[in-house]
């Protein structure tokens, strides 16, 4: 996810948001598709029966979570986008507290509560003004919304079972991710910022399908299969890391003392939230 908030931000100035998602998606299903589309054709008698499943699953993981943290890039920074993103696992314990009646421990409230502290005082800069005036950057709230989809992905995509496999239902939700965004795709190109169909675009829509598209997905399906589903979704505490990293190196970004101090209050407020769920696993 790291390498797909670096493109978003590489990407302004050169390739929509919006367009930028809906190609992503397109080339993820026409590159992989030819060499499963047997199996899934052998299982398309499931897919009437699945199909609103799927639909959910790619408005929250493919439109959602892939073309916010695109139209993110425009205004906010790799390293402010990392951070806030890597709130996913708060939203995943309470969405999950709520939608499966499940009552959380009094430290695992504080971690939310601490966690959602962070995140504001990256937000607002660590300026208590910037709060009291609502003074902050759009793109960081537009990366918020992702990271709330990313959790609803998540949660669902566990916990709904299928009869196509993983790497089906990732093509499958693809090619509807691309297609619910066609609609996106011509408001954005006739009344916001059109599409330039040049070099730049294929670059990096190329760079969104391979990197944090296909590649990611099959590293990140074959790390759950080696230590688990658990100790794989700790990879998300990495992110301020490497975002700081690829925001400083790539793109000259400045770090400030409100990213260290948000950021260990994030990461702190995820341990205690994630504590009694990893202890149980």
């Amino acid at each position: 996810m790291t390498s797909n908030i670096a493109i978003a931000r590489g990407a302004f100035g050169n390739v929509p948001p919006v367009s930028l998602a809906f190609s992503r998606w397109l080339l993820v299903f026409l590159i992989i598709f030819p060499f499963i589309y047997q199996s899934i054709l052998k299982k398309k008698k499931y897919f009437k029966k699945e199909s609103w499943r799927l639909t959910f699953l790619a408005a929250t993981g493919y439109v959602g979570c892939g073309a916010l943290p695109y139209i993110s890039g425009l205004t906010s920074t790799v390293t402010n986008m990392s951070i806030i993103y890597a709130l996913s696992p708060i939203f995943i314990v309470l969405l999950s507290a709520y939608i499966y009646k499940e009552r959380l421990k009094t430290f695992q409230y504080g971690g939310v509560i601490l966690s959602l502290f962070g995140v504001s005082f990256i937000i607002f800069k660590g300026n208590l003004s910037n709060f009291i005036n609502l003074n902050f950057t759009t793109g960081d709230i537009w990366i918020f919304g992702a990271a709330i989809s990313w959790s609803l992905f998540s949660i669902f995509l566990i916990n709904w079972k299928s009869k196509f496999s993983i790497i089906e239902r990732f093509t499958l939700m693809s090619l509807i991710g691309s297609i619910i965004l066609i609609p996106f795709l011509i408001i954005e190109h006739l009344y916001f910022l059109p599409t330039a169909f040049n070099t730049t675009y294929i670059e990096f829509s190329l760079l969104a399908a391979l990197f944090p598209g296909i590649i990611a997905f099959l590293m990140y399906t074959k790390l759950q299969q080696v230590v688990g589903a658990s100790v794989a979704g700790l990879t998300v505490y990495l992110m301020p890391i490497y975002g700081s990293i690829y925001g400083f190196v790539l793109f000259s970004e400045n770090l400030f003392n409100y990213h260290f101090y948000g950021a260990v209050l994030v990461l702190l407020g995820i341990f205690l939230a994630k504590k009694n769920i990893n202890e149980n696993v």
